[in-house]
């Protein structure tokens, strides 16, 4: 197997993973991301002891117990450029040796389920509710640097929406996990969530800058490829799953539902939402 140079693998001189701050032995195999770093703590002060606390940049880790189960928590920031440099260095710590540098012969996979927030397109899918991702459609263009593998189907439906948008490349698609889903979302609302590279203009919203778009929302609304629709958008689950795919860890994308964009509102109860998504995932994983 090839030694992976300094340059591309960097170590810092404490011996952690160069963004994530973190050694092998801080994490769990069972991991729950959260975009807002302050959200780290909302979902470890259920935990009934805290072993690890790490801190860098926007990536917050805590590592501890909730009845018993070793779990981790850990804050991503936004975007699935900063998805990138989280699920890059997860898979470097379990599946990378750092003193010879060469992959592990035996590959450790890890569990990653995201928890966060969303707005809904469809009205369909209420304020309030819970969401899991089963499929993610990204526009935002980093699996062009990836040798992602996509299924016919996934490729229809990225070429689909690529004609309805008048794009210049083509969104990718793939899928959560379905063990994950069984396991933890048996019960909340199945959906279909768009991936955009931004909050503003890609989601819609014209404050000053305007929009190249006028009838985005209504498109990505409207969008239908047979039974196929768009239920919600945020800004991370289809980095998380292709990058999932390509890395072979099993990742679901839970939403809290707290806008909807078509009428226009927003949940009163957005942090009791949250909180109540955060606590069914500590239940049942």
């Amino acid at each position: 197997m090839a030694v992976i140079p300094e340059s591309e693998l960097i170590i810092n001189p404490n011996g952690t993973i160069y963004h994530l701050n973190l050694l092998p032995e801080h994490i769990s195999d069972t991991i729950i991301t959260v975009g807002d770093p302050d959200r780290v703590a909302r979902v470890s002060r259920y935990f009934g002891e805290i072993e690890v606390a790490v801190e860098k940049r926007e990536f917050i880790t805590h590592t501890g117990y909730y009845k018993g189960k070793r779990l981790t928590v850990i804050s991503t920031g936004m975007g699935t450029d900063n998805i990138d440099i989280l699920m890059n260095e997860l898979d470097a710590l379990v599946n990378i040796d750092f003193q010879s540098r060469e992959p592990n012969e035996d590959k450790i996979r890890l569990r990653i389920i995201r928890v966060g927030t969303s707005g809904a397109l469809q009205d369909t899918v209420p304020l309030g509710s819970h969401l899991a991702s089963h499929t993610a459609v990204g526009l935002d263009s980093l699996m062009e640097f990836y040798p992602l593998e996509q299924r016919e189907d996934e490729l229809y439906i990225g070429s689909a929406l690529q004609e309805a948008l008048g794009l210049s490349f083509r969104p990718y698609c793939v899928s959560g996990s379905d063990s994950l889903i069984k396991k933890v979302a048996y019960d909340m609302i199945p959906g279909n969530t768009l991936t955009c590279p931004g909050f503003y203009a890609p989601q819609g919203r014209v404050l000053r800058a305007g929009l190249r778009h006028p009838d985005l929302l209504q498109t990505y609304r409207n969008f239908r490829l047979n039974d196929y629709k768009f239920t919600n958008f945020e800004m991370e689950t289809a980095g998380y799953y292709s990058l999932g795919r390509l890395l072979d860890h099993e990742v679901l994308s839970l939403n809290a539902i707290v806008a909807n964009r078509i009428s226009k509102t927003f949940a009163a109860n957005a942090d009791e939402v949250i909180d109540d998504l955060i606590l069914k995932v500590l239940e049942r994983v």
